[in-house]
């Protein structure tokens, strides 16, 4: 509750920190199988962050550290810790945009999207999935939380509900309305249902964010093509919008990134236009 409440997480987030949480605690907070919060020290959350740093990629290690300090963070405002550990946990190495972002083709897209079989319910609804994240950027939670009542067709908009519960309005291009109408035409059940995807199978209901990534990625096999994420569409978009020179400003909007320095990662994708602006090495030819 304190971390829907206060920090205003989603509820996948709360499940990753309560992973987090219950690691922690059972492996360095209990003593002859009883929980003994109140003995922990430095040294424990070091040890925790080396085991977990030793199984995990850089990314996922700096996400652990963050959610360590929310946990000890927790314990000690409620009284169980009398230390503030939140402040021992050490940061994660790392240097921000030292590695070009993994993306993809815009032919490689179109490949993932024609993949889908437009004759089938499922091939519907992942054609329409797909493009959402393809055109508009959309996260895949973002994908799953859309309502019926999100599509203004009048207004031709769609309210894109993101992290911390911010709400977006973004323009619906014609090829994603026309994908979202072909889906909503074959029906629905139950009909009552206001979440905008709901899954094939019974019992049917909404979608889960999940299986936005299963559906990109069963569309990877079918076209042949290198494993991959819905974030990779969303690298995608991003890479094909800089080349047609939009700014990383106007990149900001669509994404809907809450900091430009997060724009800025993608503006290394573009090499051609980097090769104008390298100065030459001494010594060395350009």
């Amino acid at each position: 509750m304190w971390l829907a409440r206060e920090r205003g997480l989603a509820a996948a987030t709360v499940l990753r920190y309560e992973s987090t949480a219950r690691r922690f605690l059972q492996q360095q907070a209990m003593a002859c199988g009883v929980l003994k919060p109140a003995g922990l020290a430095g040294a424990d959350v070091n040890a925790f962050l080396l085991r977990e740093c030793g199984r995990v990629s850089a990314g996922s290690a700096k996400g652990r550290v963050a959610e360590l300090r929310a946990i000890l963070r927790f314990l000690h405002v409620r009284g169980f810790t009398p230390l503030r550990l939140g402040t021992a946990v050490p940061p994660v190495g790392g240097w921000r945009l030292a590695a070009l972002p993994p993306t993809m083709t815009t032919a490689d897209v179109q490949v993932l999207l024609d993949s889908c079989d437009r004759s089938t319910d499922v091939g519907v609804r992942d054609f329409a999935i797909m493009t959402l994240v393809a055109r508009l950027g959309l996260r895949s939670i973002e994908v799953a939380r859309l309502e019926l009542r999100d599509v203004d067709w009048r207004a031709g908009e769609l309210v894109v509900r993101g992290k911390a519960r911010r709400q977006d309005r973004l323009p619906l291009p014609a090829d994603v309305g026309g994908a979202l109408v072909a889906y909503l035409a074959r029906g629905r059940t139950p009909a009552g249902a206001r979440r905008l995807f709901l899954t094939c199978r019974a019992p049917r209901g909404p979608i889960r964010a999940d299986l936005v990534g299963d559906v990109v990625e069963r569309a990877c096999l079918r076209a042949g093509l290198p494993r991959a994420g819905p974030h990779r569409l969303r690298h995608a978009l991003a890479a094909e919008l800089l080349r047609r020179g939009a700014g990383l400003v106007a990149i900001s909007q669509v994404l809907r990134h809450q900091d430009l320095a997060t724009t800025a990662l993608y503006a290394k994708v573009d090499l051609n236009a980097l090769r104008h602006v390298a100065q030459p090495w001494p010594g060395a030819a350009r």
